[in-house]
């Protein structure tokens, strides 16, 4: 009995942390927005189809979300998301389509080519010490060349019917494209809060200084970012494919504003050091249904982006306020230096075993 009393007094300041979270805040604004868009459909929202039809075009904003959100950890930008991720959606389906080759190897192909061209961005940015802005800006311009080198001006919709029958599988109206999504969520939340080299992408991102003097290589956590953006995209490649009627050059063209948005709503800083996987899912949640809302309410689509863009730039900028805040207080006499952490893993930037401490 006393341990479970011990244990229930140890939860209840993490309970009270995460209420004042951004984690918290978007939870209560997918919930809410989520309810308001059934009630003004009149319940249709709530049906089976539906619901069926948002998650299945939630997955890709998920994983193009946590993809850009593994470049910002560790103080990089990804410019080429959308690039790569309509080069190797087109690449899977003109190997389908035009040479034949089956289902399984294509995608296979298509998510190996995209870690690939991830990786080679990293060594390429480590390799040359040129901003990755600049390098990932390039290589998003050679890809949307190659993408149109493969597609042209057609739609290319004479692929797999197994994938197909994938992207249309909705199990009790939950979609395989959606629980994919989640899947990597969840592997990829793992990977950075219980694994030594998740900690030590974050502590590379938040003081790079403080990680080569304990050994930490910068250089190789910036390919791995890389490596696994570029893996990330290529599933969210698939899971375009997958759900789509065909593929054509345009697929990727809306998908850098998105890729942004998520990381940063969900609370990730755009200096390194924090992941926030929870509230990146939420935060695509929470644009998925602001799209929803234009499409049920026949808003102009332009709308759309303007008003993620104003909350992007507000967050950044309640961000930097509370950041500053937050340094005031630190050098206040009497008192110890506070540095922010993330809302949703506040030990996250102290590696253990071999980390920077």
């Amino acid at each position: 009995m006393t341990m479970l009393r011990d244990r229930g007094a140890a939860a209840l300041p993490a309970l009270h942390r995460f209420s004042r979270s951004t984690t918290m805040t978007l939870l209560c604004v997918v919930l809410a927005g989520y309810v308001a868009l059934g009630i003004t459909s009149s319940g249709s929202f709530f049906e089976g189809p539906s619901v069926r039809t948002f998650l299945q075009y939630l997955a890709t904003p998920i994983l193009i979300g946590l993809a850009q959100m593994v470049a910002l950890c560790v103080g990089q930008l990804n410019l080429a998301v959308g690039a790569l991720g309509g080069f190797s959606a087109c690449l899977m389906g003109v190997l389908m389509a035009d040479s034949g080759v089956p289902a399984d190897i294509a995608v296979l192909t298509g998510v190996l080519v995209a870690t690939a061209v991830g990786l080679v961005t990293g060594l390429f940015i480590v390799a040359t010490r040129i901003n990755g802005f600049i390098v990932t800006l390039g290589i998003m311009t050679i890809l949307l060349g190659a993408q149109y080198r493969l597609a042209g001006t057609r739609t290319i919709d004479g692929y797999s019917a197994t994938l197909r029958d994938l992207g249309r599988a909705a199990p009790l109206n939950v979609p395989l494209v959606f629980v994919t999504a989640l899947a990597a969520a969840g592997l990829l939340a793992a990977f950075m809060y219980r694994t030594v080299a998740g900690r030590r992408l974050l502590a590379s991102g938040g003081n790079p200084l403080a990680a080569r003097l304990s050994g930490i290589s910068t250089g190789r956590q910036i390919v791995l970012a890389h490596t696994l953006s570029g893996l990330l995209v290529g599933i969210a490649a698939l899971t375009a494919t997958a759900s789509l009627p065909g593929v054509n050059r345009s697929v990727g063209g809306d998908w850098l504003l998105p890729s942004f948005a998520a990381p940063i709503i969900g609370g990730v800083a755009l200096t390194g050091g924090s992941v926030a996987v929870f509230g990146t899912v939420l935060a695509a949640f929470v644009m998925r249904l602001i799209d929803s809302a234009r499409a049920q309410l026949s808003l102009d689509p332009s709308w759309v982006n303007f008003l993620i863009g104003v909350v992007v730039l507000g967050t950044v900028v309640g961000g930097r306020i509370h950041t500053g805040r937050l340094e005031k207080k630190g050098k206040a006499p009497g008192r110890p230096p506070t540095e922010p952490v993330s809302d949703e893993q506040p030990a996250a930037n102290v590696p253990s075993a071999g980390g920077a401490r």
